[in-house]
């Protein structure tokens, strides 16, 4: 069974969300979505300074198996891109939660963070598969 921390939020297409006190927004891809991509060897974030709005590809992630795009769970800024990830894309597998985050961005709305699925309801939607 995927690891789905009960801290964070959760999109259908497998992105999570961490509020960070000051609010901004960390963003990376869930344990069960780096599983399904098997083992990663590049991975492209959006630039400091972006504009995303909500559903937008704007990442995307490289492995032996296939790419995959990756969509901003919010509108919002992006403030600042995982620079390890160029060089060790593979932290994407190690820590998916932790030094595998994606960017960090500042929502336009931060109530729309409030709106994702919690831990529970990703849980749902994995088990509907």
């Amino acid at each position: 069974m995927s690891n789905v921390p009960a801290d964070l939020k959760y999109v259908k297409s497998h992105e999570w969300v961490r509020k960070l006190a000051d609010g901004t927004l960390v963003i990376g891809v869930t344990d069960h979505a780096q599983d399904a991509l098997g083992d990663v060897v590049f991975v492209e974030t959006p630039a400091a300074g972006r504009k995303l709005a909500a559903e937008e590809s704007c990442a995307v992630v490289e492995s032996v198996k296939a790419a995959s795009d990756i969509y901003a769970p919010v509108a919002g800024t992006v403030l600042e891109a995982n620079a390890a990830l160029a060089d060790k894309p593979e932290l994407l597998n190690d820590a998916p939660y932790g030094e595998g985050w994606l960017w960090k961005m500042r929502a336009d709305d931060i109530a729309a963070v409030d709106r994702l699925l919690d831990a529970a309801g990703y849980e749902a939607v994995l088990a509907a598969g």
